[in-house]
């Protein structure tokens, strides 16, 4: 719904009420016809007694519906019995224990925002979470109020003959006129937003799974007819996430029935509603042909994710939305357990660090940072950030680090044990720990009250007569809107010292604890000058300034025991000598790559000891999105541009043979298998085919070519083929073109064709992004295919965003503008990018909060839209 952007409301998490009724039990009748849906919903409600007030009142809410009828025990009330506005439906002069009855009709078919029940592709479906439920029905929609649902769907056999809630099956057949019904009921309690339904056309891959308590649950997973041969994946994904949650935390699934459906239309990865999951199709359908080896992973996170949420999250669930890292940064945990857990690989972590560094830390700089339970929002959907999700895992991960693993597992039982069926807070999980852990962590409940990066300042000292090194350590927490002044927090900080082999010094890897805004740590008997490995596994998501030297980061990246470190260190000894280029671009000095770099590179590109995955890792150069967010303010994307394509091509001319002999010896032979070996080999093949295309010269095309050609899965047939639309030649023109005829009835892959072009390094590559936005394949109703266009351009493709005339700006603002007429929710979350407006130079700040300022002066805009707007902040600093 569009509305006067001056009208939106600010909820405050200070302004927490229990409601004064509770709804206990949930009877709906769902009747489907091609013109409109009626919904009628029976509410069981009672007086709360935590309540001592009595207003007699139920204010539900209800968005886009077309009242009927409310009977209130049984009695049709008249329309001065009750007062309705837009969005709320006021009863009054209630008892302490009644049922309100409401009819309404509402039309799915319309519903371009997705929220609620929608109907797309042929397929009606939910999306509930955060408050989509008022938009099928009359509610009190909010996490708190938990209740039994008992569903009873209606639809035209023919058309629709699957027709699914959360829970078990007690009831169907057929109707008159060809129709039928189907009758769910779910026996554990639970909020609305966890309310599922769907009515399609669709085909079931069965499995079953034996839980560890011995009882027998059915696996159903619904996809549309054409794509069941590509469900396989997916199955053994969710049959590995039910045993691990059984070994790792003790968690049995509950229900006889654990279902799945896959859809193309859908704005967020998936939802965990109680036994009926919905997916976006891109994380259920994988096959060797049509998938990445990054596809076939996401799968496995997603599905691992979902599970997980059927105790973190649905079995206890969020007080209110201020609470939303409870179950998702826990989950976010429990999925990065898992992946690390099935692929026994440090890139899991050093995955989870980079969306952290690229994405979060940004987040936290910018003019949208808050804190992980936030104080107050406008509208909660843009509150599910990577704040939220991935910062709020990372603050689980240090409370794993502080308490061990065996008291991080006591403390989880407790905490599932003592708020089963209840909707608790950051502070109930956070209290559990402490009783378990029998420490207090007051002060570590600032991780989510705080807003920011911390940044810890490292110095060391050594002396070599008394054998002591002396490690001093300083944190900052930086001003973020609306906090200032902010108090130390408790940072876990794992370490290690290095012989000059590499080796630990006695100290092995230690945690210590910064919890002072400075603290001095002494170690004694140190025989010899130690080689700081600190931050190991990134044990806490903070900034160091840590002044090392480039042949120090050097002696880390090759001898540092711990692989994560090694990364890191590569990392940072990169962005030194990027930063440095940059800097020349900018001044006009002469470019020149220093040969240690050079050296480094050839080290490890042929270190036969190396593990493959981590060789991957360590060839490749920090983002874009990092480098800009280290050298802000007044960053030049176009500088810094220049100065990574001038390192990639001196590399790929010195280092010449070396790469395509490396590139030779990492073919992976034989029909495609996805497992970490193969993973790794095609990872560093591809790695290496980025630098040898970083000539742009024929030979460099030949090659990419002929892997295009020859390539047997999409892992390889991709990474061919993005290099080659990043080069002015005709056989780019001629692959674009193969590749979208082979897979033009595919829309997952022709997503892929979408994005490839607009991250394409080419100068008119918004001129390609809008040709698409026209082609036949592009949608802009279809939340996957806006992002894969629109969002790979403006978030993925810097330098031409942010071309010097602005157009990029521009660009963006027009396509928010359309989206918020379309799907708010969309249009707020590609709106970031303007929003980052203060880490550029004058000019560039200028063109952005230009075109920020001509979104906010749109005479309608959606609270979503509106939100991220006004916290952009466009005054000047």
């Amino acid at each position: 719904m569009l509305m006067d952007n001056t009208t939106h409301a600010t909820t405050y998490l200070k302004n927490y009420t229990v409601t004064e009724y509770t709804i206990t039990d949930v009877q709906l009748d769902v009747n489907i016809t091609e013109e409109a849906t009626t919904v009628i919903a029976v509410l069981t409600c009672h007086k709360n007694p935590q309540v001592t007030t009595n207003t007699g009142q139920l204010v539900l809410n209800g968005e886009n519906l077309q009242l009927q009828h409310v009977l209130l025990d049984g009695k049709q009330l008249a329309n001065t019995e009750y007062t309705l506005t837009a969005e709320t439906l006021t009863l009054r002069n209630l008892p302490a224990s009644f049922t309100v009855q409401t009819t309404v009709i509402i039309k799915p078919q319309e519903n371009t925002a997705l929220s609620g029940l929608y109907k797309a592709n042929k397929i009606f479906c939910t999306q509930c979470e955060a408050e989509g439920f008022r938009r099928i029905t009359y509610y009190l929609d909010r996490p708190d109020v938990m209740a039994k649902f008992t569903v009873t769907i209606h639809a035209d056999k023919r058309l629709y003959p699957v027709l699914l809630a959360n829970g078990n099956l007690i009831a169907h057949g057929s109707e008159s006129d060809a129709r039928h019904y189907a009758t769910w009921q779910d026996p554990f309690k639970k909020p609305a937003y966890l309310f599922a339904m769907v009515a399609a056309d669709l085909v079931a891959l069965y499995d079953t799974y034996v839980t560890m308590s011995g009882r027998l649950v059915s696996l159903q997973l619904y996809v549309e007819r054409e794509n069941i041969d590509q469900t396989a994946h997916a199955m053994a994904a969710l049959k590995k996430a039910m045993a691990w949650d059984e070994l790792a935390y003790g968690r049995e699934y509950d229900l006889d029935i654990y279902m799945i459906v896959a859809v193309n239309d859908f704005n967020m990865g998936a939802m965990e509603n109680k036994g009926l999951n919905i997916f976006n199709s891109r994380y259920i359908l994988v096959s060797p042909t049509t998938a990445t080896d990054q596809d076939y992973a996401g799968v496995d996170m997603v599905v691992g994710h979902e599970y997980f949420h059927n105790w973190s999250g649905n079995r206890v669930t969020c007080r209110d939305w201020f609470q939303l890292s409870l179950k998702e940064g826990f989950t976010v945990f429990r999925e990065q357990q898992f992946t690390q857990y099935i692929t026994k690989s440090i890139m899991n972590r050093i995955g989870d660090v980079k969306l952290l560094l690229t994405h979060q830390f940004a987040e936290d700089s910018g003019p949208l940072a808050h804190p992980v339970r936030p104080d107050a929002y406008v509208e909660i959907n843009n509150f599910y950030t990577t704040t939220i999700y991935e910062k709020g895992a990372e603050v689980i991960r240090m409370l794993h680090t502080l308490l061990g693993a065996d008291k991080f597992r006591a403390g989880t039982d407790l905490y599932f044990a003592r708020y089963d069926g209840q909707a608790v807070t950051t502070d109930d999980f956070v209290a559990a720990m402490q009783e378990v852990a029998g420490i207090n962590l007051t002060q570590f409940k600032l991780w989510y009250t705080q807003a920011g990066t911390p940044e810890v300042s490292v110095t060391e000292q050594y002396d070599a007569t008394a054998q002591k090194y002396t490690l001093n350590l300083q944190q900052f927490i930086p001003d973020t809107p609306g906090q200032t002044n902010k108090l130390p927090m408790h940072i876990p900080i794992r370490i290690g010292l290095l012989d000059e082999s590499g080796n630990d010094m006695p100290i092995g890897t230690t945690v210590i604890s910064l919890v002072d805004k400075q603290q001095q740590y002494v170690f004694n008997n140190i025989k010899t000058k130690p080689h700081l490995s600190i931050l190991r596994g990134f044990s806490a998501p903070v900034k160091l300034k840590y002044v090392v030297s480039d042949n120090d980061l050097a002696f880390l990246l090759q001898k540092d025991n711990d692989d994560f470190n090694r990364w890191y260190a590569a990392q940072n000894l990169y962005s030194n000598v990027l930063i440095d280029l940059t800097r020349r671009v900018i001044s006009g000095a002469k470019l020149e790559l220093p040969n240690f770099i050079v050296e480094t590179f050839a080290e490890i590109l042929l270190n036969k000891d190396l593990d493959l995955a981590l060789k991957a890792e360590l060839l490749i150069l920090p983002s874009m999105s990092l480098l800009i967010d280290k050298m802000q303010p007044a960053a030049d994307p176009l500088a810094i541009y220049t100065a990574k394509k001038f390192v990639i091509s001196t590399i790929a001319d010195k280092l010449h043979k070396e790469l395509l002999t490396m590139y030779d010896a990492y073919t992976v032979f034989g029909t495609y298998a996805y497992n970490p070996e193969n993973m790794a080999r095609r990872s560093c093949r591809n790695t290496i085919l980025h630098y040898i295309a970083g000539t742009k010269s024929n030979a460099a095309v030949s090659v990419i070519l002929e892997q295009y050609n020859k390539a047997n899965n999409m892992t390889d047939t991709i990474a061919a083929l993005t290099e080659l639309a990043s080069i002015n030649c005709n056989e780019r023109i001629e692959a674009l073109i193969d590749f979208y005829n082979d897979w033009s009835n595919n829309p997952l892959v022709i997503n892929k064709w979408f994005a490839i072009q607009a991250l394409a390094d080419s100068e008119n590559a918004l001129d390609q992004v809008k040709a698409l936005l026209k082609h036949k394949a592009f949608d802009i109703k279809n939340p996957n295919n806006v992002r894969a266009l629109i969002g790979s351009f403006c978030s993925g493709n810097i330098v031409n965003f942010h071309a010097v005339n602005g157009d990029g700006y521009k660009f963006l603002a027009d396509m928010v503008l359309e989206l918020d007429a379309v799907n708010p929710q969309v249009a707020a979350r590609i709106l970031t990018p303007l929003t980052q407006w203060r880490k550029f130079s004058v000019g560039s700040q200028e063109m952005m909060r230009t075109q920020l300022q001509r979104i906010q002066k749109s005479r309608q805009l959606s609270a979503d839209v509106s939100e991220i707007i006004n916290k952009s902040s466009l005054a000047r600093n």
